[in-house]
């Protein structure tokens, strides 16, 4: 008699089918825990608890690249120089430089579907950061204001997001 040979077998979950048309979109739960360091960028998410937005920048005279950066960079990309840190001041305003809405989120993104994930332009960065727009609808062009999660925050760059903004009267 033969010996019966082990199998391998799905242990997982079915995925569930959400929609078939245009294209299949399922659920795919997954559960980990992923244990991650901030580093030499530790400040930039402990300012967005804070309220504060903090930008990275190169402090070597003789660097060419001399504005600030968001996402911050631990080095300078043009000169490997350790970068320092800037605090911008409140209120940060932007300019929207294009946008999206995202209807599905990957895993990891926390928020509800549908929103508008958004590309702002701050002055004097040499970057120009995404983030999502809290509520309202976007265009290119408009002005944004920078709001933070300060109450329960997240510990993540969701911790910031951008909101219409409104001038004083």
């Amino acid at each position: 008699m033969a010996k019966k040979m082990a199998q391998v077998k799905f242990v997982g979950q079915v995925t569930k089918v959400r929609q078939e048309k245009p294209a299949e979109v399922i659920e795919w739960p997954r559960s980990i825990t992923h244990i991650h360091t901030y580093g030499m960028l530790s400040p930039f998410f402990q300012g967005l608890k804070e309220g504060k937005l903090r930008a990275t920048f190169c402090p070597n005279k003789g660097c060419p690249e001399n504005r600030l950066w968001i996402p911050p960079r631990a080095h300078c990309p043009d000169c490997h120089t350790e970068m320092k840190w800037k605090t911008l001041r409140n209120p940060v305003i932007g300019t929207i430089h294009t946008f999206t809405q995202v209807v599905y989120a990957g895993i990891g993104i926390e928020l509800t579907t549908p929103y508008w994930q958004v590309d702002v332009e701050i002055p004097g960065l040499a970057t120009i950061p995404k983030s999502y727009l809290l509520h309202g609808k976007p265009a290119i062009g408009i002005k944004v204001e920078a709001h933070f999660r300060t109450k329960k925050p997240t510990n993540t760059v969701l911790d910031y997001y951008w909101v219409p903004y409104e001038q004083p009267t």
